[in-house]
């Protein structure tokens, strides 16, 4: 008797559809078992990722730091300082009108990057949950297959028992 060989995709809508017959579930086990489904989403989507998403990434890593937070207000303690108190004829004094351009355009800058970075995470958290999925539903679908296989080495095994018992009864 021949078997009529189905493609993934449509072993994949029937389990989908809880449409799997015993022959389609075999060959949905073999193709899971054959292939590999565990990726390293870090390690796919790294290698996937343009100049500017590396740059936002190391800027956000940079940005949403307490060095930074540190540094940056150090910095604008010695611009108040110098331009304020020491010099007279101050570049900026106070309110402070070019600083004050600078934080804006820092900040105007900053948000986007960091919300570009936060997007390409929430995109890795959404591949890393499907991987997952595949993994549990690999997962389930052969120790579903095996708990049939056992069963069936149980009734094999009480039926030999049977048997051997029957057998020895008789002689």
């Amino acid at each position: 008797m021949e078997k009529k060989s189905i493609s993934k995709k449509e072993l994949v809508k029937k389990l989908l559809k809880q449409e799997i017959n015993i022959e389609d579930e075999e060959d949905l086990i073999d193709m899971l078992i054959d292939k590999p489904i565990t990726i390293d989403v870090d390690k796919q989507e790294d290698k996937s990722l343009t100049s500017g998403e590396r740059l936002a990434d190391k800027l956000s890593e940079v940005a949403g730091s307490w060095s930074f937070i540190i540094g940056f207000s150090i910095f604008i303690i010695i611009w108040i300082i110098i331009n304020g108190i020491f010099l007279k004829n101050a570049s900026d004094p106070y309110p402070f009108v070019l600083l004050n351009l600078i934080l804006s355009c820092l900040a105007s800058l900053q948000a986007p990057i960091i919300m570009m970075s936060q997007n390409r995470q929430a995109k890795k958290d959404s591949l890393r949950n499907q991987n997952d999925y595949q993994v549990d539903l690999k997962s389930e679908l052969i120790l579903e297959h095996l708990h049939e296989e056992i069963n069936q080495c149980l009734k094999n095994q009480r039926l030999i028992i049977k048997l051997l018992s029957d057998e020895e009864k008789n002689s």
